[in-house]
This record gives C-alpha cells, structure tokens and sequence, in this order.
C-alpha cells in the first residue's frame, strides 16, 4: 500500500504568510499608487516659491487635501519627490490617484489662474486684486505698478500704466512674477491694439495711452453703454477746440472720494492735475481701467457739434446734449432742480 503523506503544516504557515504578506506590500503598493486619494470637491495645492518637501506635507496636513496622507508619502519616497519641488497650484480633483497627483507635481503640470476683472477704478484696487490672485501680495504689485522704469519698459508712464490691462479673462500661472505678469499684459495689450484701432487712434491725434484715458473719463460718465460713442464725441469736440473737458468724474478722481453724488464748487477748485476743470487737455493717466467697449466707443465715436451735456433730470442715466452754454445751463438747472427734490446735497 502505496504511503501518502499531506503538505507538512509548517509549509502551509510559510506560504500563508508568503501570501498575507504579499497581499500586504500588494495592497500597500495598491494605496500608495493606484487608489484614489482625494475625495469631495476639486482642491488646490499651492507651493511657494523656495518650497521644500517638508513644506509641501504640511500644506496637505493644514488643508486636509488628501485622505491618506501616510500613502502619499509612500509614494513621493519611492518616486524621489523631495528631490523635485517646483512652485505652483497644482489641481487636485476627485478620485485621483497619488501616482498622477505626484507625476503633476515633478513635471510642474500646474493649473493657471483664470484671471478676471471688470470696474476698477484704482491702481491700489488692481494690485489687491493681483494680490488674491497669485503668490506675490498686493505690495509687491503696487510697487511694480508704481515704478517708473518698469512703466518706460513697456512704453507707458506710471501714471498711465493701469492702461495696460484690458478688462477680459486671462490665464496666467499663480507663481508668476509681478514683472512677467505685467508682461503678460503687455502682450495681451499689443494683441488688443491691432492695425484698425492703431489706424483710428491716429486719425483722431490720439496715443493709444490717451485713447484709454479718454475712455476712463467716458465710461466715469456714461451709465449707458449705448451713449458712449455719443459722450466720446462731446470730449473730441472739445479737446479740438482747446477747451476745457469739464469732466465731472475726473473731479471726483483728484478729490479722491468716490461718495461724492453732487459736484460742487468746492471740489471745482481742487488744484490737482486730474481735474480737468483747472488744467487743460487729458489728465496724466486714466481715471480708472476703461472697459473694451469705452475704448471702442471713443475710436468710433459719434460725429456731432455738441460740446456740453448734462445728467437728463428723470435720473435715467442719460444725459442733454447742447451745443450752446444758454442750452446747457438750461439743462443743467432742470438737473440742479431734480438733485433739490431728491435732497442730495453732495
């Protein structure tokens, strides 16, 4: 009879064990690479400038980017990470997996900022929102926006350097310089200033910096998109003339209070180069970013003989046009008359 004798037990531990931990350093090997690590919400990760590894964990750890933060680590270890910081804002989605999230990290693949703006009326209100926006805060900004070489550089002064930015959406990487991001600008505003708006710049004896100006001071008077060509027009006619622009938003500016409803004779007499009832001819630099549509509206603007115009007393937004000072003052008293009942005194 033929003796059949089993696998011995101590065999089968050591293959139990083989397998557990097999399975083990599988499964481990399984969460540190291939499992997803983020969940919720899309998330950012942003690395500054100088960062290094231990800096990035702790970024992770205070935010709570990650669900395992132990896999992660596994995985940058293996990978060599910590030899291959770059700066950025990296995207971090939903149900991606360490492997990828570190492979963006090494190669850099960082997701720019969609950049935006409309409405501002200040260089210091640009620079804050620059500063939101990207790893240098709002004082490194301002002082690029407020140096007069940086200005010359691209052509501008520093007074009218707020014209470089053209209100639309950008995309620019978060850790960009302030200097390139004003690059950046640079070339979006030579993209903006194409033949046709160069051609019609000329013709009215115009910059293309004075064009912006003349459509800060447009778009402070016009509430109505549909007047500017309309308010571009008056301005041109005046400054043809030699005369004064009389531009009430411009007022508002060198007093440098924006609560102002009323413009009165004490704010007329600000001697500040901004106001355009004392000094003659465009101000040093915008009032504010002029809109696209300001900007078009002064290169084709309405051909008329009005050189005055004030604010239509229903408060519409629109305004009385009038080619003599007897019809203006007419005009302007309706309006005076309109601001009494309404008991707005400034």
């Amino acid at each position: 009879m033929e003796n059949k004798k089993g696998i011995p037990s101590w065999l089968k531990i050591i293959a139990l064990i083989v397998i557990l931990v097999g399975g083990y350093f599988a499964w481990t090997f399984y969460k540190a690479f291939f499992a997803s690590n983020v969940s919720g919400e899309k998330k950012y990760l942003y690395i500054h400038e100088g960062a290094k590894y231990e800096d990035v964990l702790k970024s992770i750890q205070d935010s709570s980017l990650l669900d395992d933060i132990a896999a992660f680590e596994r995985a940058a270890q293996y990978k060599k990470y910590e030899k291959s910081v770059k700066p950025g804002r990296y995207l971090l989605t939903p149900g991606m997996n360490n492997r990828r999230l570190i492979g963006n990290l090494i190669g850099g693949y960082q997701e720019p900022v969609k950049f935006r703006f409309a409405n501002v009326r200040l260089k210091e209100n640009m620079a804050a929102l620059l500063g939101k926006s990207f790893e240098a805060d709002s004082a490194q900004f301002i002082a690029v926006l407020n140096d007069e070489t940086t200005a010359q550089k691209f052509g501008f002064t520093k007074e009218n350097l707020i014209s470089i930015f053209i209100p639309n959406t950008y995309e620019i990487y978060w850790n960009t310089s302030p200097e390139k991001v004003i690059a950046r600008f640079d070339d979006e505003w030579k993209k903006f200033w194409n033949t046709d708006r160069i051609a019609k710049a000329k013709a009215l004896n115009l910059t293309q910096q004075q064009v912006s100006t003349l459509a800060s001071i447009v778009k402070g008077e016009a509430l109505h998109q549909d007047e500017m060509p309309m308010i571009a027009g008056l301005y041109l006619n005046r400054l043809k003339k030699g005369m004064l622009l009389q531009a009430d938003p411009t007022v508002i500016f060198a007093n440098n209070d924006f609560s102002i409803r009323r413009v009165l004779n004490k704010h007329l007499r600000t001697n500040n180069p901004y106001n355009t009832y004392i000094y003659r001819g465009l101000p040093p630099g915008p009032i504010s970013i002029p809109s696209i549509a300001a900007i078009d509206a002064v290169l084709n603007f309405k051909q008329h003989d009005y050189i005055y115009m004030c604010a239509k007393d229903d408060f519409s937004g629109y305004h009385n046009f009038a080619k003599t000072e007897v019809e203006h003052l007419i005009n302007a008293r309706k309006f005076q008359q309109a601001l009494d009942a309404r008991n707005i005194k400034k």
